[in-house]
């Protein structure tokens, strides 16, 4: 099956009518761009947008893109597929001018035929439109984010493959490979299909079966093959077999061949040993992730995925929830390879909807078709585990969003038996309307709802849990759960000891949950096999929702509101373990010590500059004020708060050696020990101990003013190097507290992707080649356009420089 990635020779715009183009008004100049491009991470970001913090603050668009595309007269007769990896949004493709075909959904992967519109052996013209507007409630990016291929195929082909583990014993496994093959000509086809299964590039069986398909009709070939010892695949051991099927027609050769990798797996759940994994229990530590990377917006790069899942393994999670749309090829090419449970989800509304011009409106026309889109991406890959059919759906709490989720639960079951379906439900949300109304009732004048749900939640606090236990989310949600092959629920740990009793078979993961609350949820998780793991809400930061784990002080406050969506120039929405460039927060570290992965304490520091200051907003997504630094210049002798994370009993601070402080661990919070003392230069460092004995220590080196700049280079397959730039004291001490922008400048052939920092709230872009750090770092994107040397040069405005080889 030729397959050709179209990546270069595109143009794109603002979208133009015909008539625009006649009369010339609003028309821009069409640019050249590589798939993938995201239109709207170079639109001018604005202060003027209502619900801008979605976006963060960027705005919408109609885009074109445009390709000339020859089609050799040879492959005339041949089925000529252009397969969309994903287009955001209401995508239009348009063959010479005649529409042949379109995708609502902004995050589904579709196909579009176009053999019935070319002239063979000429140029021809392929369009896609599409636009965005008040349709997400995140940042969504736009235009072409995803890969784009051509898929030439003959009459007679390989409508999809299907592996999957029958069998697994001890010693022996059995796998299904089911092909199915359809023959579009007029004429009956005979062929034959031959498979070649191989590990580490060794044979491990080959088989050939026979076929005869009728005129426009399909037939599946099954052929099963048994594995002597083995090698399983699991987040801890991800070992990959290859799958090769060729589909040879008789009297023609090969006309038609599919490649695969899968691994040897098996899933199931039970209230008595939870999830099991080849039949091994596992606890999932899982993070939730939005699709957006960073610096390079939505635009979806393979190296860029694989560097995230990298990195969150890295970190101590073995699971990721797509949220709320399903993950990219790349990203469960990258799960698959480096070995990380999967939730892919589908929706993030069904027929209520979110936000003004959400998918709502296309749901009831579209979603089988969406879901038959993400079965047939993920179905050979081993990452995943999970389908969830959606995420805070209303309708949850009523007996017709009951249906309409066995539907979908059902749907599924018949396109992939053989994986867990959930849904991420929260209780608060499928009882809202109950919610709301009690609200206007306590408070008729208050405009509790006018930062959206999110703000409700966090101004409820702790009364979001008790929601979660009341006896109106139990009976509205019983069904929508009972759909299910485990109950996901969203922000309702409170429910798990509950559901003991209530329902003693619930199998439940925690969806999505706070952060500050991993500690309480953790230890609920490991005292209960039906607990089988918890997703934080979130792993890695991201653009939009901006400010949800952002702090206000009364102190800096012009006025009293309280709300996640913050003003502009608030662009991120500055909560989750990993900040977007890849730099693991405090936070990070916390949950590696909750998890039991790390033995040694971490210190993390309180920014002194907001010291006594008193707290009047922080969301529950929000983490402390605080980074892992003891460089501080300006603020000599002056108070600070230090946290310390760590197992044992107590905690030891030191300072150049010098005992400075000793804490008992867990008062306050567990698995943390709070000092209050001053800032001096030097060496901080922790000391943790149980029963007296040392288990574990950690130190920050205070640096000096910052004289250079540091260069980590993460080079990818696809042409990406990711280079993390930071300000040091030449002794490789990160300098803080005195960022300083940074100008970028590439020799040789290759173009800047993308370049920024982690800050939450700024007004650069990630598009140009000036950026300030933050915290001490930035990160500049390389992308490759041809051989030969590249070199980038970096230089901070206080004169630090360095060339970096590429």
């Amino acid at each position: 099956m030729p397959i050709q990635t179209l990546a270069e020779g595109w143009d794109y715009r603002t979208k133009a009518s015909v008539f625009s183009e006649l009369g010339g008004a609003g028309v821009t100049e069409w640019q050249p761009v590589v798939i993938p491009h995201d239109a709207m991470l170079h639109e001018t970001r604005r202060d003027d947008l209502a619900h801008g913090a979605t976006s963060g603050h960027f705005p919408g668009g109609a885009y074109q893109y445009r390709r000339t595309l020859f089609v050799p007269a040879e492959d005339e007769g041949a089925l000529l597929t252009l397969v969309f990896e994903g287009v955001y949004r209401n995508a239009a493709v348009f063959v010479n001018g005649t529409l042949a075909g379109q995708r609502p959904s902004g995050y589904a992967e579709f196909s579009v035929r176009i053999d019935p519109y070319v002239t063979f052996g000429a140029d021809n013209e392929i369009v896609v439109e599409c636009r965005n507007g008040k349709d997400a409630r995140w940042y969504s990016g736009a235009g072409i984010y995803r890969p784009v291929h051509l898929v030439t195929q003959s009459r007679m082909r390989i409508a999809h493959t299907h592996v999957r583990t029958t069998h697994l014993g001890e010693a022996e496994a059995v796998v299904e490979v089911a092909t199915l093959v359809r023959n579009d000509g007029i004429r009956t086809a005979r062929g034959r299909v031959s498979l070649r299964m191989s590990f580490s590039g060794t044979a491990v069986s080959e088989l050939d079966t026979p076929v005869t398909v009728l005129p426009g009709e399909q037939m599946m070939v099954r052929q099963r093959v048994f594995l002597s010892d083995p090698v399983v695949w699991s987040a801890e051991t991800p070992h990959l077999y290859d799958v090769s099927v060729e589909l040879e027609r008789e009297g023609e050769g090969v006309v038609d061949d599919r490649q695969t990798r899968f691994g040897v797996r098996t899933i199931q759940v039970d209230p008595r040993h939870g999830l099991r994994v080849n039949g091994k229990t596992v606890k999932l530590r899982g993070a939730c992730v939005h699709h957006d990377n960073g610096v390079l917006g939505a635009a979806t790069f393979a190296s860029a995925e694989e560097r995230r899942v990298r990195l969150l393994k890295a970190a101590g999670f073995n699971a990721i929830r797509s949220s709320h749309n399903p993950l990219s090829r790349a990203m469960l090419d990258a799960c698959d390879r480096l070995g990380m449970y999967v939730m892919d989800e589908a929706f993030d509304t069904w027929t209520v909807s979110k936000t003004d011009e959400d998918y709502s409106y296309e749901f009831p026309e579209w979603w089988e078709r969406d879901v038959e889109s993400m079965v047939a991406k993920d179905i050979n890959h081993p990452s995943v585990i999970f389908y969830s059919i959606g995420n805070e759906i209303p309708e949850n709490g009523t007996p017709f969003g009951a249906v309409q989720s066995r539907k979908i639960a059902e749907h599924i079951r018949t396109l992939d038996p053989t994986r867990l379906v959930t849904n991420g439900i929260n209780g608060f949300v499928a009882t809202l309307d109950d919610v709301i109304a009690a609200m206007r009732v306590q408070a008729p004048s208050d405009d509790q709802a006018s930062g959206g749900v999110n703000t409700m939640m966090a101004q409820l606090g702790d009364y979001v849990g008790l929601i979660a236990v009341s006896e109106p989310v139990t009976v509205r949600t019983e069904e929508s759960q009972a759909v299910l092959d485990v109950a996901g629920m969203n922000y309702s740990q409170a429910r798990y000891e509950l559901d003991r009793d209530r329902f003693p078979e619930r199998i439940t993961v925690g969806t999505e949950s706070f952060p500050t609350a991993i500690d309480e949820i953790w230890a609920l998780v490991e005292a209960d096999a039906r607990v089988i793991g918890d997703f934080t809400w979130t792993g890695w930061d991201y653009i939009g929702e901006a400010g949800i784990g952002g702090i206000d002080y009364v102190e800096d406050l012009k006025n009293s509101q309280q709300s996640v969506a913050r003003d502009y120039p608030w662009l991120l929405a500055y909560c989750g373990d990993i900040d977007i460039i890849g730099h693991r927060r405090p936070a990070s570290f916390y949950r590696e010590i909750v998890f039991g992965l790390r033995t040694d304490p971490y210190i993390a520091v309180q920014r002194p500059q907001h010291h006594g200051k008193t707290v009047a907003f922080a969301t529950p997504w929000a983490w402390t004020d605080s980074v892992s630094s003891w460089t501080w210049t300006g603020f000599e002798n002056q108070p600070v708060h230090v946290e310390v994370y760590g197992r044992g009993d107590e905690v030891a601070l030191l300072l150049d050696g010098e005992e400075i402080g000793r804490q008992p661990i867990g008062v306050t919070k567990a698995f943390r020990a709070d000092f209050e003392t001053v800032y001096r230069s030097g060496t901080l460092e922790a000391v943790s101990y149980l029963g007296g004995a040392e288990v574990g220590r950690y130190a920050l080196h205070a640096g000096g003013t910052p004289r250079r700049l540091d260069a980590e280079v993460d080079s990818g397959a696809d042409d990406l190097s990711f280079v993390m730039l930071a300000l040091t004291d030449g002794r490789g001490t990160v300098i803080t507290g005195e960022d300083q922008s940074i100008a970028v400048r590439l020799e040789g052939p290759a173009v800047l992707q993308g370049f920024g920092s982690a800050n939450p709230k700024t007004e650069e872009s990630f598009v140009t080649d000036r950026h300030t750090t933050f915290d001490g770092r930035a990160l500049a994107v390389v992308r490759r356009t041809g051989r030969g040397a590249i070199t980038l040069t970096a230089e901070a405005e206080q004169g630090a420089q360095i060339e970096v080889i590429l």
